[in-house]
This record gives structure tokens, C-alpha cells and sequence, in this order.
């Protein structure tokens, strides 16, 4: 018992060091809420302004993770079908010269094409084929199943101005673990 209680203190410990040197000021691992998304986006507001960011970044950083987290409650998928909650992982560290938020959750193999796609599309236009698309999809567009017209990831890429990064982790035959890495300038 002394030992698991102390390996578990090393891994505290770990995984405080890792969250300091890579600048992390805020995890969030569990199922994705309305109650949660105030939460974490009022702590998130705490945080940016006690580091006295200025009000357009704040406001971006803000829209950004209120977008990622709706996109986790909206579109996670489970490990089984016997699972029900939209659970995800949520990250935001603070760099030099930018803010990361970082999502990861689960998603089923057969949607990963179809993800890729669209994020390939969109990393593809700048600003204007950004906004081109956006309305298109708001014209051409039904709301899916999961609540969505395809419209987030567009929103995320037009409000940070930058490319989104992602990977997706081959869980198993079934589903992958689709990660996201939104950044937002802080010179903005």
C-alpha cells in the first residue's frame, strides 16, 4: 500500500513538472456540459486576466474554447456503445508568443476521413475562403444528427487566424482519439 501511495506522489509530482515547464495552466479530463463549459471558460477568464492579456486576446482565447468544448459535447463519441457521456480532454498553456487549447476525444474510425477532410480544407484558405466557406455552409448546409452544421472548426480557424493542427490515435478497429491544437497569437 506504501508504495502504490508512493508512486502515485511521483506521478503528481511528474505530472505537476510537466504542466510548469510546458507552461499549463488548466486540465480538464470528463464528460463535456453546459455546466462544465462555465467553468472551465470563467477560470480560463480569471487566468487571462491576471496575466493582464489584452482584451482581444482574451476575447479570442475565450470564443475558442467555448467552440472546442461545444465541439467535444456535440461530436465525442464513446469507447462502447454502451457509453453515453461526451467525455474529452481539455488543455491551455501559455506560451511566448501565443495560447494553446488543446481537446482530445474519442471518435469513431468511420468519421475520421470525413474530418480530415474538412480540417484539410480549411488549414487550405486564408482569411477570405475562411469566411466564403462559412457562409456557404450556413446556406448550403443542414444541421446534422450531433447539432451541427460543420460550421466550428471554420469559426475556430477564422477567430485565431492560424492553421489548426490535429492528429488522430488509432485506438482500436473501432474508434480513434482525435486531437486539436488551436493557437491564438498573443500580439494580437
Amino acid at each position: 500500500m506504501e508504495q502504490e501511495k508512493q508512486g502515485f506522489l511521483d506521478f503528481a509530482y511528474q505530472l505537476y513538472k510537466t504542466m510548469k515547464t510546458n507552461e499549463i495552466s488548466l486540465v480538464y479530463e470528463g464528460e463535456v456540459t453546459q455546466e462544465i463549459t462555465k467553468t472551465f471558460t470563467s477560470l480560463t477568464e480569471k487566468s487571462l486576466s491576471k496575466n493582464a492579456e489584452s482584451n482581444t486576446v482574451q476575447k479570442k482565447v475565450f470564443n475558442v474554447m467555448v467552440e472546442c468544448l461545444q465541439n467535444i459535447s456535440k461530436h465525442a463519441d464513446s469507447l462502447s456503445d454502451e457509453e453515453e457521456e461526451r467525455r474529452g480532454i481539455v488543455m491551455v498553456s501559455k506560451g511566448d508568443d501565443s495560447y494553446n487549447i488543446i481537446t482530445g476525444n474519442i471518435i469513431k474510425n468511420e468519421r475520421v476521413p470525413g474530418l480530415k477532410e474538412s480540417l484539410e480544407l480549411i488549414n487550405s484558405l486564408d482569411k477570405q475562403g475562411l469566411s466564403n466557406l462559412f457562409k456557404q455552409q450556413i446556406k448550403e448546409s443542414t444541421i446534422s444528427e450531433k447539432g451541427g452544421a460543420g460550421l466550428g472548426l471554420i469559426d475556430i480557424a477564422k477567430k485565431t487566424g492560424s492553421k489548426l493542427s490535429y492528429q488522430f490515435k488509432e485506438l482500436n478497429d473501432q474508434v480513434s482519439f482525435f486531437i486539436l491544437t488551436s493557437t491564438i497569437k498573443r500580439n494580437a
